[in-house]
């Protein structure tokens, strides 16, 4: 017997019609490279938006179809979310910090056939255009900038339409409306495709009070860049919710960044760790010149946040930072830091041990781990495990790739490739990737949870651990140290700091210090290019564990 509940789609669309109906009025500020502001409305994005699915409808772009963005933030980019998917495409979103090679292998492996492109980013798409096949180029041009020769100007599209010739084609919730891929950090992107049913659902989770707790008073600042996840489906949640968005290119210097929270009265903010750690660095430095007291949160991604971080943040500024651990394949929230009743009431000291870690399953989500004998770990707290994950918003697969069926289990689960221990009431401790930890005599190190010990010095900036070969130990650890600005530390006060939280044994043999580790486009530690960089280092045979 099935209920008789309304067959209501759960689509972009839906976004759409409630953003346009119900807060039409509310406003979306967007900035130029130049600084220019920009303001309108929702009901004007909406608008332009059905122009431009009318417009992608009129080249012939077909149901299923994948129409990509080459693009920074901006309010046109935001048009084009929707009305890519509104026109029954579906949006791939591209990595503008790819090399051309890399670009080219998606957009052909993706099957791209439109793509839209800021006309700054026209020199890097002449790179790897000759490599791929597509039917139309449109450009999000300059005011009176003109476009090349054989490419469609975006605006002079839209002008050729009207948002009443936007035939609204018939949406299953279960239909493709998105494409990103991987950042292909141990082999090729994997594209990763989401429904319509997904994406509307994270968007959901983002709204729940245990969560990001997003409301329609709420005026938002995404950092981190549309082309990552759609930008962590930030755009999508705040249509839905009705909150203000404010789009900036994310490569800001401090001050500016800082400007604008204080000018747009920016209540939520989200980006990479790395960020928000030269920025609470600059904020000491300058403590007078600011205040946040209008920002009530920081969501951060790409790797954890030291303990130093949430607490300064908190204590100094009355920030809240909210870590939580996510993926491309999981939309990309999957688990939580925010503290339940009982932890919230600990003494601040302990709360802040608990943030530190990526949180507990949100809902909907379902989590385990394996060991290296593939056994279910215990949730004890200490067994070890490749986490595995399951929920209406990750990935069952990826998009035209069979050979990536093996990170499916048997079972429907998702392999992350991230090694955990979780505890009794589903809290993970993310200890490292499984290619990143350092076996050392037969047992593991994690450099996660060096890496964030070091952070947590106030000298250091960042620290990286990787694995060095050792004649005795298999591998060793050598950490990677970027000093703060006007710091010095040496070897022995690190050792000093790290020797109280760890057995002799996973203390590093070395330190390296650098002015920059290289990251990833997503923010992460780069460990491969440093793996790379240190590959001639040699610790000596009779190093004293």
């Amino acid at each position: 017997m099935h209920g008789l509940t309304m067959r209501y789609q759960l689509t972009l669309l839906s976004l759409m019609c409630r953003a346009e109906s119900i807060f039409g009025h509310k406003p979306i500020v967007s900035y130029a490279p130049n600084a220019d502001r920009f303001c309108y409305t929702y009901a004007d994005m909406i608008r332009r938006a059905k122009r431009l699915a009318a417009g992608l409808q009129a080249l012939g772009v077909q149901p299923g179809d994948r129409v990509a963005i080459l693009a920074w933030n901006h309010h046109r980019q935001l048009e084009a979310f929707f009305g890519i998917p509104a026109s029954g495409a579906v949006l791939h979103t591209l990595n503008l910090r790819l090399h051309p090679d890399d670009l080219a292998y998606i957009v052909d492996h993706a099957g791209d056939s439109v793509l839209l492109v800021d006309a700054a980013l026209l020199p890097l798409l002449e790179q790897f255009r000759p490599q791929v096949d597509l039917r139309h180029v449109i450009v999000f041009a300059d005011a009176g900038g003109g476009v090349p020769d054989g490419m469609l100007d975006y605006e002079a599209l839209l002008a050729q339409h009207d948002e009443r010739e936007y035939a609204e084609p018939l949406i299953d919730e279960w239909q493709a409306a998105a494409l990103c891929y991987t950042s292909g950090t141990t082999g090729r992107p994997k594209g990763v495709l989401y429904a319509h049913r997904a994406i509307t659902l994270q968007c959901l989770a983002w709204t729940m009070a245990d969560t990001f707790g997003i409301r329609e008073a709420e005026v938002m600042l995404p950092l981190a860049p549309m082309f990552h996840i759609n930008g962590w489906q930030m755009p999508f949640t705040a249509a839905l919710i009705g909150a203000t968005q404010v789009l900036v290119r994310p490569q800001l210097d401090f001050p500016t960044l800082l400007g604008l929270l204080e000018r747009e009265q920016v209540t939520f903010t989200a980006g990479i760790t790395t960020i928000w750690l030269g920025l609470l660095d600059y904020l000491d430095r300058h403590p007078e010149a600011y205040q946040l007291t209008q920002l009530r949160a920081i969501a951060i991604g790409g790797a954890a946040a030291p303990r130093s971080m949430i607490q300064g943040y908190a204590e100094r500024y009355g920030v809240e930072i909210l870590t939580s651990w996510g993926m491309t394949e999981t939309a990309p929230m999957a688990t939580i830091s925010t503290l339940p009743g009982d932890l919230a009431h600990l003494p601040r000291e302990e709360q802040y041990d608990w943030r530190t870690r990526p949180g507990y399953p949100v809902p909907f989500i379902e989590l385990r781990a394996r060991d290296a004998d593939g056994v279910l770990a215990p949730w004890d707290g200490e067994t070890l495990g490749e986490l595995e994950v399951r929920g209406p918003w990750v990935a069952g697969g990826y998009y035209n790739s069979p050979e990536s069926a093996d990170n499916i289990t048997e079972d429907g689960w998702l392999r992350t490739g991230d090694i955990v221990t979780i505890d009794a009431r589903g809290w993970i401790d993310l200890k490292d990737r499984s290619k990143d930890l350092i076996k050392s005599g037969g047992e593991w190190i994690s450099s996660v949870a060096l890496e964030n010990a070091l952070m947590n010095h106030p000298a250091v900036l960042e620290a990286a651990v990787i694995a060095i070969p050792h004649p005795t130990w298999l591998e060793r650890p050598l950490a990677v140290i970027v000093p703060r600005a006007g710091c010095s530390v040496s070897e022995q006060e690190l050792l000093a700091h790290l020797a109280p939280r760890f057995a002799k044994w996973w203390l590093p043999d070395a330190f390296a210090f650098v002015e920059q580790i290289p990251h990833t486009p997503t923010g992460k530690f780069l460990k491969r290019a440093l793996r790379d960089q240190f590959r001639d280092y040699r610790f000596p045979a009779t190093s004293d564990e």
